[in-house]
């Protein structure tokens, strides 16, 4: 479980497809501090293992192995060596609770269709799927590449958010361009909540399978 608050932005260092899976090499600056293997952590807001720990002459290095359905499903299919990915350590019991729950598990990718600065801020749309956007409300969150942020604006087939300098400087976004793809993860608890509501307009025989409903005398 993770909280959307990016620590930084580590590198690239290289990916390397083999027969089993897809090597993700990337060169961390804070993050690798503490990290053993088998570790989780939020990449790009994808939660990947940890499953060796190289190392590139003083540098600690950080190896996770990515199955094809998380490269296919996430935009880390994009990545090359040298480019940024935001990095994040699982939420322990004791931390501030900063941003909202995200889990790292990828619901789908989204498109950049404007991205500039506005004044000290900059402001971010980003087309998403309609299975996404039926999670996503006005001041809601949402996680962009595992960044925690406020949704400004919903549209028909997008939403709008700003960003602050600070998030800026700390994560990828200071690299992205119009047409990138991002990963997107909808808000864990609007899920829940939509399910629970869809279950509940639903007649009672099919909120509980194998079970007829009882005739009246």
């Amino acid at each position: 479980m993770f909280t959307g608050l990016v620590e930084e932005a580590g590198v690239v260092d290289r990916i390397t497809p083999t027969a089993q899976a897809i090597e993700l090499v990337v060169r961390p600056s804070r993050c690798g501090r503490g990290v053993r293997i088998g570790d989780s952590l939020a990449v790009n807001g994808c939660c990947l293992t940890v499953v060796k720990l190289p190392r590139r002459g003083a540098a600690r290095l950080l190896q996770f192995d990515l199955l094809r359905e998380t490269w296919q499903r996430t935009n880390l299919q994009f990545a090359q060596p040298g480019s940024l990915v935001n990095l994040e350590r699982p939420l322990r019991p004791s931390d501030r609770l900063g941003g909202h729950f995200v889990t790292g598990h990828i619901d789908g990718l989204g498109r950049i269709t404007r991205w500039e600065r506005s004044g000290q801020d900059w402001v971010l749309d980003v087309q998403a799927p309609r299975e996404i956007m039926r999670y996503l409300i006005f001041k809601g969150s949402v996680a962009v590449d595992g960044i925690s942020l406020t949704v400004a604006a919903v549209r028909p087939r997008g939403f709008r958010i700003w960003i602050i300098p600070h998030t800026w400087e700390v994560t990828n976004l200071r690299r992205r361009q119009v047409g990138d793809a991002v990963n997107l993860e909808a808000d864990l608890i609007g899920k829940y909540v939509t399910q629970i509501v869809s279950e509940l307009a639903l007649p009672t025989a099919s909120r509980q399978p194998g079970r007829a409903p009882r005739r009246r005398k």
